[in-house]
């Protein structure tokens, strides 16, 4: 199983909970498509895009489910990024968890291995 991870605000994943599938974030809304990590990539991205942020939730979802829609495109420094560019059905989620900050105020990832 390969897994991709999803970084949102909480209170955006509720509502795609409660709508049965989330269409992104609003930057991902924006660039037309949903921008999601490898387990490696996800503490770069917690740091450089949600540095201090207490609300996030972390999502696994299961990269394989996603079909043609989940290309695999250079960003950060070249490195290949996993974008959806469809809407993620929440059928494709493996599991959710908050993503609190430690001390030091960096996003603990806990048991998760990046």
């Amino acid at each position: 199983m390969a897994l991709i991870f999803k970084i949102v605000a909480a209170a955006e994943w509720r509502a795609a909970e409660a709508a049965g599938a989330f269409v992104g974030a609003a930057v991902d809304r924006e660039d037309g498509y949903i921008h999601f990590s490898t387990a490696a990539q996800a503490p770069e991205t917690a740091a450089k895009w949600f540095a201090g942020r207490r609300d996030l939730t972390l999502v696994a979802v299961e990269a394989d489910t996603l079909g043609q829609a989940l290309r695999w495109e250079p960003s950060r420094g070249g490195a290949l990024f996993p974008h959806l560019y469809a809407t993620l059905p929440l059928a494709a989620v493996v599991w959710t968890r908050p993503l609190p900050l430690t001390a030091d105020g960096r996003h603990d990832f806990g048991d998760f291995a990046c």
